[in-house]
């Protein structure tokens, strides 16, 4: 008997919206840890996915490998493993073979995705986000800071802050592109986006973006490439 396969937003050629704020949370393995699942391609526990991942006071999970490899943006509280305490605002990478036992002492909730980072030479980053500085993008109204990008991988990884009013000609993804509301409203022609919001966008995509209240985003492109179809399975 084949083992069971799941697929939810796993058709990279649509257009994904997904308010996390109105989802459900779903359990865990760990019967203190909850998750939303935004994206999930393969079997449920070993599977790509894409998820909202919440901890309660004194929630732990068995220490566990990563194949793969997983990102972590820590997005309130504190998340613990045995390599550190990581409060809000820290950007996580852990690449293949990474090993931990994370726990949180006073619970938190994160941005979580795993087994989209493949290669054994990425490198491991511990980013505390809050003390980078914006930096200017050349597009008025937009600032950015870089987490991730590294020679060899196709992926980029940054935070976009698009000041009130901001207006945008059209933003072209050529290898798709995947953004996460953490604060404001995102807007396109097509609707307007609260925080809690995953959008995903296929390669080739194209939209005209704007913010009437100002934004912060959290932005992957390129990172398509290394995703299963779950259209073709």
């Amino acid at each position: 008997m084949s083992a069971k396969v799941d697929n939810i937003n796993g058709d990279l050629v649509a257009c994904v919206v997904q308010n996390s704020r109105k989802m459900q949370w779903g359990k865990s393995p760990s019967g203190t840890v909850w998750r939303k699942r935004l994206h999930l391609v393969g079997p449920p526990e070993s599977g790509q996915v894409t998820s909202i991942v919440r901890y309660e006071n004194n929630a732990s999970f068995p220490a566990h490998d990563h194949p793969d490899g997983e990102e972590i943006l820590v997005l309130d509280g504190v998340f613990s493993d045995e390599h550190g305490d990581w409060p809000a605002g820290t950007y996580l990478l852990n690449p293949e073979g990474f090993r931990h036992a994370p726990f949180s002492k006073t619970g938190c909730e994160l941005f979580v995705k795993l087994r989209q980072y493949p290669g054994t030479s990425r490198r491991q980053l511990a980013l505390n986000v809050k003390t980078l500085n914006w930096q200017p993008t050349g597009q008025v109204g937009e600032s950015e800071k870089l987490l991730y990008s590294q020679a060899g991988y196709q992926d980029v990884t940054r935070l976009l802050r698009w000041a009130p009013g901001a207006v945008f000609s059209d933003f072209y993804f050529q290898g798709g592109a995947e953004l996460y509301v953490l604060d404001g409203m995102f807007e396109d022609e097509f609707g307007e986006y609260p925080s809690g919001t995953w959008l995903r966008f296929p390669k080739d995509g194209k939209v005209k973006p704007r913010t009437r209240r100002g934004c912060t985003l959290y932005c992957k492109t390129n990172g398509l490439a290394y995703l299963n179809d779950g259209a073709t399975q």
